[in-house]
Order: C-alpha cells, then structure tokens, then sequence
C-alpha cells in the first residue's frame, strides 16, 4: 500500500529524441544517438520519429509486426535493460516509450491517442500523437507533432497545436487533456522556419558558429512573444546548427534547386502546470493537504539541448533533450508482488505466487508472464499463466498458481515474473530475478540454441 508521511525523492533522468526521418531506413547503429556509453544511467527514453516510412502496403505490414525503427529500437535498448511500455503510431508518425524495468511497476494510467491534421484533418500526414502516464504518481504528458510545413504558414502551425491540444482528450477525470497533466513535453518537426533573412547571411551565421544572430527571426520565438499559450512552454537556447535541410549523408546545407533555407524545424519544448492551476485542482479534493501539496511538485531541468550531426539518412539531424526530473515519489511499492517459489526447470510444474498490495482495476484476465532478463516489451514473454480465474483476490492473499512444465523453458537462464494488468495493459509487479535450472532433457538432447521456447522472438 502506499507508504503514509514523507515520500522519497525521485530523479529521474530522461533522455528524448525528435527525428524526421524523410522514408528512410534506419542507420546500422543508434548508441551514440541515445548515448549508451554516457556514465549516467537513463531511466526512460522518449523517441518522436516523423515520416516513417508509410506507404500503404508497408503501413500494414508495420500493423502486424514492428516497424523497421522499432525493432531496431528495441533490439538496441532491451539488452542494456529498457522495455518498451507503450508506442502509438498514426501513419508516418511514431512515439516509443521505453523504461528501465525497475521503473515498470511504478509506471501507471498508460494511454496513447492521436490526431490527424493533414488534408483538413482526413489524412494522417501531418498531426500529433502521445503518450501520457503516472509516473510515482505524477501525470506526464509526451505529444510528438508534425505540423504544416513552408515558410508562409506559421499561424497555421499554431492554430495546429491548439487544434491537437482541443482535441486530444483522457479518461483519467483530473487529467481529460493534455494540458491537464503536470508536466507536458512538446516535441517533433514543428516546421517553424527563420524569417526574412537571405541565404548567404544564415549559411555565414551558421559556419561562424553565430546562431544568436538567427534567434530573433525564428518564427517560433517569435509566436512565443505573441501566443500566452507558447510562453507557458519553456525550450532551451538553440546553441546547435539548424537541423534542416541537408543533402543526404553530408553535413551541407540543400544544394538541390529548391535551395532550401537551413531553420530549426526539429524542436523540444516543455511545460510545468503553473502553481496556480495546481493549488486550485488541490481546493476540488477533500483529501488535500500541505504534505500532499508538497509531494504533488515536480521540477524539470534540462542538462543537454543539442543536434546529432553524424546520421545522414535523412535531410533532418535528429534533435536530443536530456532532462533531469524530479519529484517526491507518492508511492513506493508496486500494486501487485510476484514471487517465484522453489527451484525452477522444465522438468517439473512450477509453483509461483503473487499478492494484491492495493485496490487497482484488476480482473480475473490479467495475467503473469515470465520473461527472460533482456525482454523487450510486455509481449515479449517465455510462458505466462492466468491468475485466479474464478475471483479477483483480496487485498494482502497470498494466491499460488501453477506453471506448466511444458511451458517452461529448456535451458537454463534468468528470468523474471511480471503481473500484466488486462485493464491496465501494463506490468504493475515484477519478480526479484531468479535463475531457471537446465532440464533433464536438454542436457540429455545437448541443446544449444537460445531460440528454444521461441525465446527469440521479436515484438
């Protein structure tokens, strides 16, 4: 149950990525694009990707199984210890959310949704879609936009975010949209462009390492002078080389006979509810307090804004906000505790054993899969067994089910449990690790492969 009196503090430190990546193909390796050797830890990854590639037989191959980006994702981030929670995608639009598993059970209200713009809202070109969830008990917000593009349309963008904010909506009651939440990052190719100046004089800004020069007349700091709405929503200084438009696989600016003009289309943005908003939400809830008010704060601080020259698939360098937030945990214990009993092997049903720790939407389909150490997302599960199918347990029961030994790996391996809410569509408990003993059998047969048990399969 939740712990009563001071919470702990929580900093997490959250890495994002914005990339148009114009229909192409990803490139071989992503580590230095999420820095995987940085010396400290990531606990969640953020990716906005646009214009995935979205020709209509693609489009449904990509329903049926992970798109080209994802899978590289995944396969790139699961063996360093990140699970996919959730991911949505509206044609060549694509968000992903990975987390460290530690993080998994804390990582609640979980929905996605998304918004068309393009071709007066009917077509999936150009939109928005987020994800948004409770993390510890505080309301994030991630909305990934494509919006109109040209130079002369810059209301137009801005009428576009509002159109997406109107129409984006939740079904948690305190946070039905997004400006609800307490903290909203904006992010994507928002296609705002440097007005009025020639070409020569951005490229000499630009190769002179000049950019102040170029700030004034970037239409989106300028919006933000004119719109309330945009200066609610703080973006770190543009000490980075405009990300748009490059020839492919160079760091040079369009030489092509369009000639496009270099602009900083690619951006992060983010926003913290104001104090006010988030004193009155308190005076509508009989149960507030000044301890729940203080634990109800949340700080973001951002420690890296920059472009990733080096990827060259794409007229588009993708853009990467680092960010440290932090906040006093509301609650420190998992929903659901899973316990692997005895000693485990394919030679014997296994015994596992879970608890309901607090009232939540369980139900009798929810169910607890057991994951190899390096799992990719909730589906990527080894075997999983229903849970109690007549009634939805007490909170505190101790219930034990049983595991099929068929189902039950071959070779040895460490592995985890997750209880995978059917409601939740998340996993609201995981195991400690535990060690799967080699079978009779494969010791018997001499069996190698990592494959057995399907094992290997890609989600």
């Amino acid at each position: 149950m939740s712990v009563r009196g001071r919470r702990m503090e929580q900093a997490c430190r959250l890495h994002m990525v914005t990339w148009n990546v114009a229909t192409a193909e990803p490139p071989a390796d992503i580590s230095s694009l999420l820095q995987l050797d940085s010396q400290t830890s990531t606990d969640l990854y953020i990716i906005g990707l646009q214009e995935v590639r979205a020709t209509p037989i693609k489009y449904i191959s990509d329903l049926i199984m992970d798109d080209s980006w994802s899978y590289l994702l995944m396969s790139t981030l699961a063996p360093k210890g990140y699970v996919k929670v959730t991911s949505v995608r509206m044609q060549g639009l694509l968000l992903l959310f990975f987390a460290q598993q530690a993080h998994l059970p804390f990582i609640r209200d979980i929905e996605t949704t998304y918004t068309r713009t393009g071709f007066f809202g009917y077509w999936g070109n150009k939109g928005g879609v987020s994800v948004r969830f409770s993390l510890y008990g505080h309301m994030l917000c991630f909305l990934n936009c494509h919006l109109m593009a040209h130079m002369g349309y810059t209301l137009q963008r801005v009428d576009e975010f509002e159109y997406i904010l109107d129409m984006q909506s939740f079904d948690l009651v305190n946070t039905p949209q997004i400006l609800d939440h307490n903290v909203v990052f904006w992010f994507g190719d928002l296609n705002f462009r440097i007005a009025d100046h020639g070409l020569h004089f951005l490229r000499s800004c630009i190769n002179s390492g000049r950019f102040h020069l170029l700030w004034e007349r970037d239409q989106l700091t300028m919006m933000k002078k004119k719109e309330p709405l945009l200066q609610e929503f703080e973006e770190g200084p543009l000490h980075f080389r405009p990300t748009y438009k490059f020839n492919p696989f160079s760091d040079t600016y369009d030489t092509s006979g369009k000639k496009r003009k270099p602009a900083w289309t690619d951006r992060i943005l983010w926003r913290v509810k104001p104090k006010a908003a988030t004193d009155e939400d308190e005076k509508l809830s009989s149960a507030s307090s000044l301890d729940e008010h203080e634990e109800s704060s949340i700080k973001v601080t951002q420690d890296v804004y920059t472009c990733n020259m080096e990827y060259g698939v794409s007229d588009h360098k993708p853009v990467m906000g680092i960010f440290t937030v932090e906040m006093n945990k509301k609650f420190e214990t998992p929903l659901v505790n899973v316990a692997a009993d005895g000693q485990w092997s394919a030679d014997e049903d296994a015994v596992l054993s879970y608890t309901i720790l607090e009232t939540f939407p369980s139900s009798t389909s929810d169910w607890i899969g057991l994951y190899k150490i390096g799992f990719k997302s909730p589906q990527d599960f080894a075997a999983f067994a229903w849970v109690k199918d007549n009634e939805v347990p007490k909170i505190g029961e101790v219930v034990k089910i049983y595991m099929n030994k068929d189902k039950i790996p071959l070779l040895s391996g460490e592995y985890v449990l997750g209880y995978v809410g059917y409601n939740t569509q998340s996993i609201v408990g995981l195991s400690l690790p535990f060690q799967i003993m080699e079978s009779k059998q494969a010791v018997l047969e001499g069996l190698l492969s990592e494959d057995l048990n399907g094992l290997n399969k890609a989600y």
